[in-house]
């Protein structure tokens, strides 16, 4: 009687069960055959008159179509997307496992591998240790726990870096570790300077320079840490640099620069997440062994505008910049690994003061325009003609020191001040080009300017025509930005304002610049 009672119940329960899912399921295949029940439209049309009102019933039928049309539209675009993030999921379930079976494998070969070596210790009747200690490998330090002690086998074997994510740095930092600096000259003023740097390069390279030319990259590197070269080809723009390496025993570092790039990884290197190695390039390691040593370090950056600059050397300009040596600091790494190179401070790579960047820029269609950002941080130096041979006495490689040559660089600002009197004129002219031109000097010029122009008289030229090649170069190129045929007829006034502050034709290169303006 009990049985009876729960198989009638369980009976009831499952028909009142399933019979709900059956009416689900029934339903809505009703409600499909309801909703595309195309003969029940048409009764329903012939039941009504609708006359001129035909016009809305074949728009909400047409606007019923597309609502439909598009809810299913919708559904089969669901139902792809489905398909195929399903296949992509099957696939890299695949890739997984057949990395997995790749791995199985290794470690199989590896263990192979160590059952040969095994083997072949065998036959040669030695204790593997004694074996490790006559080929002279696995000597590391070990802790009286049988541990191996890291440091124990970086002092083992120093040259061996490929543990460390900075390797060619850490290399670095083992070569200064006995380094003796040189015994450095100090019985040269900047005018001699000038003149061994000019000998040197025609004596033993063939290279003729104009002594103008020479003073102007000396005293150019005392006003800023970057020189642009630009001009025609064959005129020594990449030589230059590569003499003054030379002269100073330190050759000079040069970076090719490559049309594709676009940050300042392709400049100092990139940290690689696979291998967790830092690809570090030689202009890293360069600034890097510079924080070292006091010598004169020149980076070259060739054929510089074959990419934009303002991409890759973006940072360093800003860096550049800061009024606070001790703040030129770029970040390498997030986070610090215990055997990262020494003078790496948090990841942080100090700009040494002894380093000097010098590009050489080629104005051509192969080439982008340098922007005023550059022009202004940088001195200019113009390279339009070949030099003219000339017979130079033997001239020996010189080891002055970077400290030295500061030291004359503030020794001459000191003794050859910009007299007031040019300053009142060039603050006159400035009033003159703001009101007629709307350009203004800057006090990133102002500033250069009053240690470009001492500098430049200790290397043997006088003032005027260092204060016009500063203005030719930073303040009257800026006219090229600005509509020429709107400025022609102020030009002729800029020239006799020149002559009546400066005097007649003093200003050879501005007034030469600005003329070839007029005619362009």
């Amino acid at each position: 009687m009990v049985f009876d009672n729960f198989r009638n119940w369980f009976l009831e329960f499952m028909k009142q069960m399933l019979g709900g899912v059956w009416q689900i399921i029934s339903n809505f295949f009703l409600g499909i055959g309801n909703v595309f029940d195309f003969g029940a439209y048409g009764r329903q049309l012939s039941k009504y008159q609708f006359g001129w009102t035909w016009v809305l019933v074949i728009l909400v039928i047409l606007l019923a179509l597309a609502i439909w049309g598009a809810l299913i539209f919708l559904i089969v675009l669901g139902i792809r997307k489905y398909i195929r993030f399903r296949k992509s999921l099957v696939g890299k379930e695949d890739l997984l496992e057949e990395i997995a079976e790749l791995h199985r494998d290794v470690i199989r070969l590896t263990a192979d591998k160590e059952k040969i070596m095994n083997l072949k210790v065998a036959s040669t009747g030695l204790d593997p240790e004694e074996l490790q200690a006559a080929l002279g490998i696995g000597t590391e330090n070990k802790t009286e726990n049988g541990e191996t002690d890291a440091a124990g086998a970086g002092a083992a074997n120093p040259e061996d870096n490929s543990g460390k994510r900075f390797a060619r740095l850490s290399q670095v930092d083992e070569k200064y570790v006995y380094y003796e600096p040189p015994v450095y000259n100090r019985d040269m003023e900047l005018d001699a300077l000038c003149d061994d740097i000019r000998n040197f390069a025609c004596y033993n390279s063939k290279l003729f320079y104009e002594i103008k030319t020479i003073r102007l990259m000396v005293a150019g590197l005392a006003s800023t840490k970057l020189i642009v070269l630009q001009g025609i080809s064959g005129t020594g723009k990449t030589s230059l640099p590569y003499t003054l390496g030379k002269y100073f025993k330190n050759d000079a570092t040069i970076a090719s620069v490559q049309p594709s790039w676009r940050d300042r990884s392709e400049l100092f290197g990139y940290f690689n997440e696979f291998t967790k190695k830092f690809n570090e390039t030689e202009v890293l390691k360069r600034i890097y062994e510079s924080s070292y040593n006091d010598d004169v370090n020149i980076i070259v950056l060739d054929e510089m505008n074959i990419a934009r600059i303002e991409y890759y050397f973006a940072e360093m300009l800003s860096v550049l910049e800061m009024p606070n040596p001790e703040e030129w600091k770029i970040e390498l790494v997030p986070s610090t690994w215990p055997d990262d190179p020494k003078l790496l401070e948090d990841g942080k790579l100090k700009i040494p003061q002894n380093v000097w960047y010098i590009g050489t820029a080629n104005n051509d269609d192969s080439t982008f325009p340098v922007s005023d950002k550059v022009y202004d941080r940088a001195l200019v130096i113009n390279l339009d003609s070949k030099g003219i041979p000339f017979d130079a006495p033997p001239t020996e490689a010189k080891n002055v020191s970077y400290s030295y040559i500061e030291s004359l660089y503030k020794k001459a600002v000191e003794e050859h001040p910009v007299r007031s009197e040019m300053l009142d004129k060039i603050a006159k002219l400035d009033l003159y080009v703001i009101e007629k031109f709307r350009v203004a000097f800057g006090n990133r010029i102002m500033k250069q300017l009053k240690i470009f122009v001492p500098v430049y008289c200790a290397c043997g030229g006088n003032e005027i025509e260092a204060i016009d090649y500063v203005l030719a170069t930073k303040v009257f190129r800026k006219f090229d930005a600005l509509n020429l045929s709107l400025i022609r007829g102020e030009i002729r006034g800029l020239i006799l304002q020149l002559d009546s502050l400066f005097g007649k034709d003093k200003m050879t290169e501005s007034i030469a610049y600005l003329r070839r303006l007029q005619k362009s």
